[in-house]
Order: C-alpha cells, then sequence, then structure tokens
C-alpha cells in the first residue's frame, strides 16, 4: 500500500508520498498567494515509483496532518508569532513559593536550603562567606535566590540543572581569563585560506564591509587589507585578510579557522537574492454625461393695404423689404386682384414672391444638435404665413477608462514604466534679419507612467514612494504663432505603507457639472403655455471621477 512521509524544512512542508502514481493532470503548481492564507504556492510531481508534494507558506504558521479513510489530510493555520523578550524587563520568577524567616544565617546555609527546594545542584564558590538574615513571606525560590546573591554582592551562572554561585569580580574574571585565553590560543593557530564565491551581491562591498571600509587596492585580484585596522572590525582577526577578484565575484579570506567559519556564516546570511516586488497600479476614469435641450422657430409674415398705405411685416427688414417691392411692382402694373403685396399669377411681374424661410422668423432659437427630431407647421392664409418649428434632443453618454500599468523592481531600486505618445505642433518664429517667417515643429508628451520606489519592511508590507501619470490630448490651442496642444493632465505623488497582495485607494478626484440655461425673447417666453415658443432650454449634467489603486506583491524565492 502507499505510505506518507511528511516533513517540515524552514517554511516549507514537504510530503513523499511512496506507492503511488499521480496523475498527469495533477503535476502542476498551485499559486495560491491571492487566497489570503498562509500557503503561497504548492508543487506536486512525480518522483520514483511515488510522487512529492511541497508547499512554501509564509511564517509563522502550523501545520498538522491526519489521515480520513482513503484521503491524507494536511492544515496549514497561521500560528502565533513568539513574543519578543524585553532586556529591560523585570525578570519573571515560576519557582515554588517559599517562607523563610532566619536571623542571621551563614550564607552558604541559605543557599543549601534553596537547593533542596529547588531540587538543583548549587556549586558554591570557597570564597563565599558571610551571614544574611532573611524574612521572606511566601516568594518564588528562584526570586529568593536572586535576593540573597544581590544582598551578598554574589552572581550565578547556569549550565543545565548545575548553577555555579561565586563573587561577582570573581565570576567576572574568569570570563574575562577565558576571552584573554582564547585570543592568545587565535594568535597562534596557523591560518588557513578560504574562497567564497559571492553569488547575488557584490564581493568588493562584503569586503568593504568586513574591514570597515579600510583602503583596499585594485586591480584584477581586487584589494587586500589585514592587520590592526583589520581587526576592529569584529570580523578578522589580528592576523586576518580580506581581498576579492571582481572578475569571480569572490572573497579571499585569510584567517584562523574560527574567524573563517563566521564569515562563512556571515557570508550565508548576506549574501541572498534581493527581494522583488510587483506593483500593479490602476487608474479608472469614469465619465456620465446628460444633456436635454427643446428650442423653437417662429415666423408670421403678412401686411393688408389700407388707400394708399400698405402695411407689412415678417422676421426682418430683408422679408419686409421684398414684401414693399413686389407691392410698389403691382401697384405700378395696376396688376388687377392683387392684394399689394403678393404678385398675381399670369402677370408681366411673374410668379408669386414671398421671403426666405430664414428672413420670415420672428423667432430662431432651435436646438444646438443638428441630430435632434424636430416638427415643422406652415400655414399660408390670405394676407398672412404662419412658420413654427419645435425640436428637442437629449444625449446621453457614459464611458469607463481603464489604465493597469505593471512593473517588477528589486527592493529599494525605482523603476519606471512610460507608455504613451510625442504630440507634434508648430510653431512659426521670425526669420533671421528681418527675412520670411520659419515654421517649426516641437513635441509635447503625454503619457501613461508610473515611478515607484519600494522598500520592503521587516514585518513584510511594502513602503512606496509612487508617482502617478495619466495625461491625454484634450484639443489645440491655435494663434498667429502656431497650433499648441492642450494637455489634460492626471497625476499623483504619494508615500504609503501596504500589506503584501492588499489593493489601497491612493486618492480620486470628483467632478459634477451642472448646467442649466435658458435662451428666450423678453416677456414673451415668459408666457405660460405658448411661451415654449420664444426660448430655448438647455440642461447638462457632466460627471466625471479619477481613481487611482495599486497593489504590491512581494515575489517570493520560491515562486519562479
Amino acid at each position: 500500500g502507499a505510505g506518507a512521509d511528511l516533513q517540515r524544512h524552514g517554511d516549507k512542508v514537504a510530503l513523499d508520498i511512496y506507492n503511488a502514481r499521480l496523475p498527469t493532470q495533477l503535476a502542476q503548481r498551485l499559486d495560491v498567494l491571492d487566497f489570503a492564507t498562509p500557503v503561497q504556492f504548492v508543487e506536486t510531481h512525480s518522483k520514483g515509483s511515488g510522487a512529492h508534494m511541497e508547499i512554501a507558506a509564509k511564517a509563522p504558521f502550523e501545520q498538522l496532518a491526519y489521515q480520513s479513510g482513503n484521503q491524507y489530510v494536511i492544515e496549514i493555520a497561521p500560528g502565533k508569532e513568539k513574543e519578543k523578550k524585553d532586556p529591560n524587563a523585570p525578570p519573571v520568577y515560576s519557582g515554588n513559593r517559599v517562607t523563610f524567616n532566619m536571623q542571621d544565617i551563614p550564607v552558604r546555609t541559605a543557599l543549601q536550603l534553596i537547593a533542596e527546594i529547588s531540587q538543583l545542584n548549587i556549586v558554591v564558590a570557597d570564597s563565599v562567606t558571610g551571614n544574611v538574615t532573611l524574612r521572606l513571606n511566601n516568594v518564588p525560590w528562584d526570586q529568593a535566590l536572586d535576593i540573597v546573591l544581590l544582598a551578598k554582592g554574589l552572581d550565578k551562572r547556569r549550565n543545565g540543572n548545575v548553577i555555579w554561585i561565586g563573587p561577582q569580580k570573581e565570576i567576572a574574571d574568569r570570563e574575562q581569563a577565558i576571552a584573554d585565553a582564547k585570543l592568545k590560543l587565535s594568535e597562534v593557530t596557523e591560518t588557513i585560506t578560504e574562497y567564497i564565491p559571492i553569488s547575488y551581491g557584490k564581493a568588493k562591498d562584503i569586503a568593504e564591509l568586513m574591514t570597515q571600509k579600510a583602503q583596499q587596492g585594485t586591480g584584477a585580484a581586487g584589494g587586500g587589507t589585514g592587520g590592526a585596522a583589520a581587526a576592529s572590525s569584529g570580523f578578522l582577526s589580528a592576523r586576518g585578510r580580506v581581498s576579492h577578484d571582481e572578475r569571480t565575484n569572490t572573497l579571499l579570506v585569510v584567517d584562523t579557522p574560527d574567524r573563517v567559519n563566521g564569515i562563512r556564516e556571515l557570508v550565508a546570511k548576506l549574501d541572498k537574492p534581493v527581494q522583488q516586488v510587483l506593483i500593479e497600479s490602476r487608474i479608472v476614469v469614469a465619465t456620465d454625461n446628460f444633456a436635454r435641450e427643446i428650442g423653437a422657430k417662429f415666423g408670421i409674415s403678412g401686411g393688408f393695404q389700407s388707400g394708399s398705405t400698405t402695411v407689412a411685416t415678417s422676421g426682418n427688414n430683408f422679408a419686409t423689404d421684398t414684401m414693399e417691392n413686389i407691392a410698389l411692382n403691382n401697384r405700378l402694373n395696376n396688376r388687377a386682384g392683387s392684394t399689394g403685396l403678393l404678385s398675381a399669377p399670369g402677370g408681366t411681374g411673374g410668379g408669386i414672391t414671398v421671403p426666405t424661410l430664414g428672413n420670415r422668423l420672428n423667432v430662431s432659437l432651435p436646438t444646438t444638435n443638428t441630430k435632434a427630431g424636430s416638427i415643422g407647421l406652415s400655414i399660408l392664409g390670405a394676407d398672412y404665413l404662419l412658420d413654427l418649428e419645435l425640436s428637442a434632443g437629449q444625449t446621453e453618454g457614459r464611458s469607463e477608462l481603464i489604465s493597469s500599468p505593471r512593473v517588477v523592481t528589486a527592493n529599494q531600486q525605482e523603476a519606471d514604466i512610460v507608455q504613451g505618445q510625442d504630440i507634434p505642433y508648430s510653431t512659426i518664429s521670425a526669420g533671421a534679419g528681418g527675412g520670411a517667417a520659419v515654421p517649426t515643429v516641437a513635441f509635447k508628451q503625454a503619457v501613461l507612467e508610473l515611478k515607484v520606489t519600494p522598500t520592503i519592511t521587516a514585518d513584510g508590507r511594502v513602503f512606496l514612494n509612487l508617482n502617478v501619470k495619466k495625461d491625454a490630448l484634450n484639443s489645440y490651442y491655435t494663434n498667429a504663432s502656431g497650433s499648441y496642444p492642450i494637455i489634460d493632465k492626471r497625476e499623483m505623488s504619494t508615500s504609503v505603507l501596504v500589506d503584501n497582495g492588499q489593493t489601497v485607494v491612493l486618492g480620486g478626484v470628483y467632478e459634477f457639472d451642472k448646467t442649466d440655461s435658458v435662451t428666450k425673447v423678453p416677456f414673451l417666453g415668459d408666457i405660460p403655455g405658448i411661451g415654449a415658443f420664444f426660448r430655448n432650454t438647455q440642461r447638462s449634467n457632466q460627471k466625471a471621477e479619477l481613481l487611482i489603486f495599486v497593489t504590491p506583491k512581494i515575489l517570493s524565492e520560491n515562486l519562479k
């Protein structure tokens, strides 16, 4: 039958399943970073006669595995972060509580009583002497021990279940002697040479760090430092030296074995790939437009003749002049049956002549939208002509423009991504020496740009310095010196702290433009009902909203 072996290695959980066949469709990598769980990805593939599953999770986390029927279940849950101890915090005592009421007893006897209660092995130096008076009621035994040591100027060192107690100066001198002995030993220990390749950083930078930026040479084999100046760095001994080779990016270390091992551990911690961040920004420009307009055209032309007087009315003087000329022509020709304003048919003056429509209108307030709906009405009587047109139009529009620039950059490195166009425009400048004007062409940018510098914090969040820009061409301004583009600018610069994978709104602009206008003939446009023939009404609402979002995602070293 199949068997399972579950192991945890740092921030990974590995499961090996023996004597099992993995279907091809299940041999894949699942990225689950966006599911708000500790798990970042799950990768499964065949291995020998079984299968191997690797689960990468973000610490701290806890795993639990159990078998239910023919299913093997692995649960990954967020773990509790370990509380960091404050070095300035008072000590916490957890020993069994004791009560002492003793007068002037030897210190060694008091320590023996505490040893019997704590069941610990206590070794007391021969130099510990003197008496002590104790009156302690219901206190932990470990606190009682500290009180006795403090009162007599003593100190302790613990190794497992053995406590060594002696005067503070004696213990300090012993520890100093051990340190001096190690130092003298390092001075006579044979040095070794170690070559440490650097994978992600620069060997030169690490060498300068180890020598506190002491002066170093250059060349194919890099530079080297050593001696007392290098020893002050704490990484090298007085005899230690470190140099670097730029061509192979390798550290060359000469020192005692202990120091070399320490340097190796330091390099292992420093020489790591720089974390990278994917920054996705989203710029949303939404607009909502509404416009309604009602207009009218109205005109009345006509007249009458009383004796030798002819009265005519129409939209303007051009129309009345045309009508008066007809009446004068009819009168001179003494045309029978003529009203004086219109040419009689069949006469020498030709056919009927009336003013054009544009000249006959008393009110001309149509809609500005040429595609609006309209209806016209004309009434022709014996001595008058009535023209009427009503027009109405309504416009609605909604738009949404989404721009989503994305860029990947290393921690604390600025990234810039630009997409747009250079808009040409012409200018005219005076020629040299008063000559002819010279046209020139210049360019102005209208771009979508994301400029960002991320900094990954110790708790896994991302601090962003951002500049987001979204320009667009509006129109051109033209004067005697040329045409110049008018650019609609939308730009934001800010600094923000964001959780890994979290989407935040950096900001936005909301605009609402409401316009109500009425163009009318005074007094007549205010008459209820028929006043609509003497006015033009416009109403418009324009809404625009700009929103800028940003989402940073730390690219895990495990995600390839």
